[in-house]
């Protein structure tokens, strides 16, 4: 079997991994998956629509998702500030809790053990892989707000930037957060 073949059968045993742990805890992938996205997305992604787009799955798919969340108490979805017609989507403090228990937490102190090097280079050849696939699928790559185009650092004043996309303004914890509006710099 060629290089590429092995690293695809990794991947999926990696994946296989999470997987099987998080299944231990009760909770289906892309249950895992849409909880990961809403500790990470800033109060603009955190919709319906934000998690459909970054998951790539259907409307409905990702409808049954939200609603089995939010009956077990992990997520609640309240009226969107900036728009009465739609809703936002928050972890409760019980969703919090549950991604302690994420497989991908796993991977992630497997990670830390490799040397810096190794790290380095594996960041890079996975951020090339998902750019790939996200090209042939013709998905959107979402990305970190500090890393916009749009993103105004400081613009407030040290720490409190601002959205000129969005014409919001934003807190450093924002800043580090992903957004779906995000357009590389």
């Amino acid at each position: 079997m060629d290089t590429d073949g092995k690293t695809v059968e990794l991947i999926e045993r990696l994946a296989r991994l999470v997987t099987n742990e998080g299944h231990a805890h009760g909770l289906k992938p892309v249950q895992w998956e849409a909880l990961r996205y809403l500790a990470r997305a800033n109060r603009f992604s955190r919709t319906p629509g934000g998690l459909t787009a970054y998951l790539g799955l259907t409307k409905g798919t990702v409808s049954q998702t939200l609603m089995t969340l939010e009956r077990a108490g992990l997520v609640e979805k309240t009226a969107n500030p900036g728009d009465g017609r739609s809703v936002r989507l928050d972890l409760t403090a019980a969703g919090a809790a549950m991604l302690d228990h994420d497989g991908m937490a796993t991977i992630g102190k497997a990670l830390e053990v490799l040397p810096e090097t190794v790290r380095a280079d594996l960041h890079a050849g996975v951020a090339a892989l998902v750019r790939s696939v996200l090209d042939l699928r013709s998905g959107r790559a979402f990305g970190i707000c500090r890393e916009c185009r749009h993103f105004a650092a400081d613009a407030r004043g040290p720490g409190l930037h601002y959205c000129r996309l969005l014409q919001a303004p934003l807190e450093e914890a924002e800043a580090g957060q992903i957004c779906q509006e995000q357009e590389a710099a």
